[in-house]
């Protein structure tokens, strides 16, 4: 369909990554990296080189989201994957309800399902709609995604819950840019690839002191088994001293000071409203195209960080993106793969340029409208 389609140079993004994850990083990032030398990759975690950059990010993530004094920045290894089995062996005490609207939000239920000892409970809406998630008695940990990165859904509003109940969030694909009071939230959780343009393979748990004194009260309990690499009790006491239980990716923790500081030049208000900016950039565009339409209905659900676009089924959405891979002018826009829709799945992510945004939707207009 598109084998002789050429862009026009004046459409092309000045950088090709749009991708949901993992996310672009700056280049620059990568020369300063490398301006460390010999003095900082290939150096202990216990050394203090590495402990200051996890201190600077424990400090500056504090301070970017207006942390509450008394919560805890904990910092692992493993990613949030590891942090759904983490979080139900080690901070559930009898069940869990989980909001689940698409793949993601599904897979953290699932892991806390097979955990024998505890009662993992469902409520879910098709992918592509929306849910908050809500206070309901009879469970000890209410679990919500606040960016559902398969379908582009974000939380709208967070409930209230009571002193026996924990709120847990899945900030993975939306920390630091869908909007999120950390002051209502026990466990807030992401790994730094999405909006934070680092790397996968490391953890961050911003942990209210509820939160905290349930972790370690069930590291207590000798009966409960809880593999090492999973126990909350190492992960709060190495990261109490700007440290990881294991040895961490130091290039993973370099890029996110790199991103953190960036951020918190401009603050977290500024980041959310450019998050926004761009969404009804996309949205407004897929709304006024015959080809295209929003994947999310309902606005108040759609994600200011990943945008989801139907196409017409006359175009071959595979096809172009296939093509522009080959030509290394576009990345990563094609549909989450289970979800099997013909669609684009767009980054909004902070790096992301405005301008760059601005081109793709042109380009793809032109790319289409050659086939229509």
């Amino acid at each position: 369909m598109f084998e002789n389609y050429q862009a026009p140079k004046e459409l092309i993004p000045s950088d090709p990554r749009f991708g949901c994850g993992p996310s672009l990083i700056p280049v620059e990032y990568l020369h300063k990296l490398a301006a460390t030398g010999v003095h900082l990759m290939g150096t202990s975690h216990r050394k203090s080189p590495v402990k200051n950059v996890v201190k600077d990010v424990q400090e500056g993530l504090k301070n970017y989201f207006d942390v509450p004094k008394d919560y805890s920045v904990v910092v692992g290894n493993g990613g949030a994957t590891l942090l759904f089995d983490m979080i139900g062996l080690g901070v559930v005490e009898k069940s869990s309800l989980h909001f689940t609207c698409g793949e993601f939000s599904e897979k953290w239920y699932k892991a806390h399902k097979l955990i024998p000892w505890i009662k993992a409970t469902q409520n879910c809406v098709l992918p592509g709609e929306g849910l908050n998630p809500q206070m309901t008695h009879g469970h000890d940990m209410i679990c919500g995604t606040l960016n559902e990165t398969s379908t582009g859904v974000m939380i709208s509003k967070l409930p209230t819950v009571t002193n026996d109940t924990l709120l847990a969030i899945d900030a993975t694909s939306g920390a630091g840019q869908v909007p999120c009071d950390l002051s209502k939230v026990d466990l807030f959780f992401f790994s730094p690839q999405k909006v934070f343009a680092s790397e996968g393979g490391l953890f961050v748990a911003i942990m209210s002191p509820k939160a905290r004194d349930r972790a370690l009260k069930i590291a207590q309990d000798k009966g409960r088994y809880v593999p090492d690499i999973m126990n909350w009790a190492q992960a709060i006491d190495n990261s109490d001293k700007n440290q990881t239980y294991n040895t961490p990716a130091i290039a993973t923790l370099f890029f996110l000071r790199e991103q953190v500081a960036r951020m918190n030049q401009i603050g977290r208000k500024a980041v959310e409203a450019d998050g926004n900016k761009k969404a009804e950039l996309i949205y407004q565009w897929a709304e006024s195209r015959p080809y295209l339409k929003p994947y999310v209905k309902d606005p108040q659900y759609r994600s200011n960080v990943v945008a989801t676009i139907d196409v017409d089924d006359k175009v071959d959405t595979m096809a172009l993106i296939a093509l522009w891979e080959k030509q290394k002018i576009v990345y990563g826009i094609d549909a989450y793969r289970k979800l099997g829709r013909n669609q684009f799945r767009i980054s909004m992510f902070h790096n992301i340029r405005f301008e760059d945004l601005e081109s793709l939707t042109k380009l793809i207009d032109h790319a289409i409208k050659t086939v229509l």
